[in-house]
């Protein structure tokens, strides 16, 4: 394996990792709208990720990093070419941050409420936006010879992108559900295990759309004839899986299952992709790989050193993490936000 390969890898696993501890995290978000009944119960909502969602962001940002210093046109191409949705997606985050910190400072309603729709919208716009993202990226985006992006309204919102956005939104919806489940007792917990399963219901479906308008909309399937469908295939399984546990109350099964669900459908789109990273719609000459998009040999070879001595301590803070506040949390128990 290349370097160049090796920090593709890396980037796909990042992002991986991002969505699935993210997405339980925007999931979480979004229910606190529809399925907290009071403020004690959004609050309860709300401190199941406390203790989380600013590491989990971390992956993101690592992965924006990779990007900047693997693969420098990629990241002047993308950044710039998406500068618009990128600048509401980065507002959106700075949103849903700043609300979990400021809902609590003040008695009133109406300042709580403010925020709690801030965490709402906070928690809906990132996964939809990622969704338009990365259906766009394996549709093509107007690139040309220079690696500029001269991209129109239309080239960012089609069916397939906006269908792409609303899939990855109901993942991360389900994903929440199920992490809910895992993490609250009594009445909500049971409410989120009720309502994972009619979301559950809508999900799938819409996800084997988004698989069918990818046949035709994109390449993926004729760049990897055997891998994307086969990936695919236990996507499939995965989501089924999650639904006999769900159905059977094994919380923790359901959760697991359907997190490899979503990491594993991430995870297709990048072996779809590869070894390009950006796809031109102008010309197939114009596409970004991880070759003519790639920092020099020596840059990757101390990347990659700096990245194996740290990674190992990164990810046992962040497992260490979790166990620490693996409790479940209580409606009767002190909030933190």
């Amino acid at each position: 394996m290349s370097l160049n390969e090796l920090w593709f890898l890396l980037i796909a696993v990042l992002f991986v990792g991002f969505f699935f501890l993210e997405g339980f995290d925007f999931g979480v978000g979004m229910s606190t709208r529809f399925m907290a009944r009071n403020d004690l119960e959004r609050r309860v909502l709300v401190n199941t990720i406390g203790p989380f969602w600013d590491a989990n962001e971390v992956w993101l940002l690592t992965a924006g990093g990779a990007i900047f210093a693997a693969f420098p046109n990629w990241y002047a191409t993308m950044f710039s070419g998406y500068y618009i949705p990128f600048v509401v997606l980065l507002l959106a985050l700075i949103a849903r941050g700043v609300s979990f910190e400021f809902r609590h400072q003040k008695a009133s309603a109406a300042w709580r409420n403010f925020w709690d729709w801030m965490v709402f919208v906070g928690s809906i716009l990132p996964p939809f936006l990622f969704g338009v993202l990365f259906a766009s990226l394996i549709q093509g985006m107007p690139i040309n010879h220079d690696m500029n992006m001269h991209a129109g309204f239309f080239d960012y919102i089609t069916v397939f992108s906006v269908w792409g956005g609303i899939t990855v939104t109901m993942l991360c919806l389900l994903h929440g559900l199920m992490f809910i489940t895992i993490r609250t007792e009594n009445e909500i917990q049971e409410r989120a295990r009720r309502m994972a399963k009619r979301v559950w219901w809508i999900t799938i479906p819409v996800l084997v759309v988004f698989v069918v308008m990818a046949f035709f909309f994109s390449d993926i399937f004729q760049a990897r004839p055997v891998l994307v469908p086969l990936m695919i295939a236990v996507v499939v399984v995965m989501y089924v899986l999650s639904a006999v546990f769900l159905w059977k109350g094994r919380d923790g099964f359901a959760f697991a299952f359907g997190g490899l669900g979503i990491a594993i459908t991430v995870a297709t789109l990048f072996v779809g992709l590869f070894p390009r990273v950006m796809i031109s719609s102008i010309d197939s000459a114009f596409d970004l790989t991880i070759y003519n998009a790639a920092s020099g040999n020596y840059s990757l070879t101390v990347m990659t050193i700096v990245a194996v001595t740290l990674l190992p301590f990164v990810l046992g803070y962040q497992i260490w993490s979790y166990y620490v506040f693996r409790k479940r949390v209580s409606s009767k128990e002190k909030m933190t936000y």
